[in-house]
């Protein structure tokens, strides 16, 4: 075995269950999960790219990747102690702390929308295998990656449970209980939407908080009507309503309709969210690690939502297949003043012997929470269900493409 190594894995699973909502109908996971090897330690980080999020796709992921001085990474790696580089990474962030200039591989990448946006997923994707692969020699669980931000850690914690446009309402209520938060995804219909959340207050009552997410569906000249018309009937918030950094027409919706607007697609990056604040454009932010840029700039964006007054969400990608699950609980544990946090749903996606990582990412289901990673980092380990997915090898200085005889499906 060479004395350092990597593999690229592109990951396109069946679901068992599919996923729609007004930007995108998903059938198959859609992600890149890294396995970077130092001396016999290996870490491993995930990636979920979203075009219509970031603008970056698994293919402009894997273009800039081939950017990336990997040689200069793997020296960061060996030369300086873990506990030196995790402090580094915490305190200058992943480029300056490596010596790499990702922004600028991303930024070349087919599709992307700018240098910012452009990076997030191949900044998330490198930054958790690195992360992952520091916590294994530091043997420390993935909330130790992170700063403490003076909250105790609690032993589990409330996940919220998302109605889709391929589930009905009825059976949502029926089977996906207890209920602590509920996200409904909206449709086209405004009336259909309406009497959703109706069904979800009559059945609930009026405890459990109800957030609409309209995936940038909306136009300034719905938004008003269509979210007064939702808190009528017992929205709390709606998400991410129009098209993205809409500010001023967000700034009217929420000063015009009385309800609270959580943004999603239109902060991707620090700057954005300030943004947004100086726009009065929101209430809330949802902060996911791939979108993001990572798990350290995921927790950057969650302090900056605490310094402005803003709620936020831990939320997740639909179809998180591997690391990229437990890097966003274990920001969730750092940050139990969260309004919800959202655990995805591998376990209905992933129910067989498909899942490409072990031990699986589990929710218990009787009571609707999560426990920690498992750690040491991100807790798992690829199984032989990730070899069909590999599509690219490092070693000895450059990428190679794994054919298809190597990794047959």
């Amino acid at each position: 075995m060479s004395e350092a190594e990597a593999r690229l894995y592109r990951v396109a699973l069946p679901m068992r269950v599919g996923f729609d909502h007004p930007a995108a109908r998903r059938s198959t996971s859609d992600s890149l999960v890294l396995s970077l090897t130092v001396d016999g330690v290996t870490g491993l980080g995930e990636c979920a790219p979203r075009a219509y999020v970031t603008g970056e796709t698994t293919a402009s992921v894997t273009e800039a990747l081939h950017r990336v001085p990997m040689d200069r990474l793997f020296a960061r790696l060996r030369e300086v102690p873990p506990e030196k580089l995790l402090a580094r990474l915490r305190a200058d962030g992943f480029e300056a702390a490596l010596g790499l200039d990702v922004t600028a591989a991303g930024a070349e990448a087919e599709g992307a929308e700018g240098a910012e946006g452009a990076r997030n997923n191949l900044l998330c994707l490198l930054e958790t295998a690195v992360l992952d692969l520091l916590a294994h020699r530091l043997s420390v669980p993935a909330t130790d990656l992170l700063p403490d931000a003076g909250f105790p850690e609690p032993a589990t914690l409330p996940v919220s449970q998302v109605l889709d446009l391929s589930l009905g309402v009825d059976t949502f209520l029926d089977t996906r209980g207890p209920f602590h938060f509920v996200k409904v995804k909206a449709s086209e219909d405004i009336d259909r939407d309406v009497r959703t959340v109706v069904a979800i207050r009559d059945r609930l009552g009026p405890k459990v908080p109800v957030m609409v997410d309209a995936n940038m569906s909306w136009t300034p000249a719905t938004a008003v009507p269509y979210a007064r018309r939702l808190r009528d009937a017992g929205a709390e918030l709606v998400e991410e309503p129009l098209p993205r950094r809409s500010w001023d027409a967000l700034r009217t919706l929420r000063r015009e309709s009385g309800i609270r607007v959580m943004l999603d697609e239109s902060v991707c990056t620090l700057a954005d969210a300030r943004a947004a604040v100086a726009a009065e454009a929101c209430d809330a932010v949802n902060v996911r690690v791939a979108k993001n840029g990572g798990l350290l700039n995921a927790a950057r964006l969650v302090a900056y939502a605490r310094s402005a007054g803003l709620a936020f969400q831990i939320g997740v990608q639909v179809a998180e297949t591997g690391p990229l699950i437990n890097a966003g609980r274990a920001l969730a544990f750092r940050s139990p003043d969260a309004l919800t946090v959202e655990a995805g749903q591998s376990d209905r996606f992933f129910p067989g012997p498909e899942m490409i990582v072990s031990p699986r990412p589990l929710v218990d289901r009787r009571a609707n929470t999560l426990a920690p990673p498992p750690g040491p980092g991100f807790g798992m380990r690829l199984t032989p269900s990730a070899a069909p997915w590999a599509a690219l090898t490092w070693a000895d200085g450059r990428w190679s493409p794994i054919t298809p005889e190597e990794n047959p499906r």
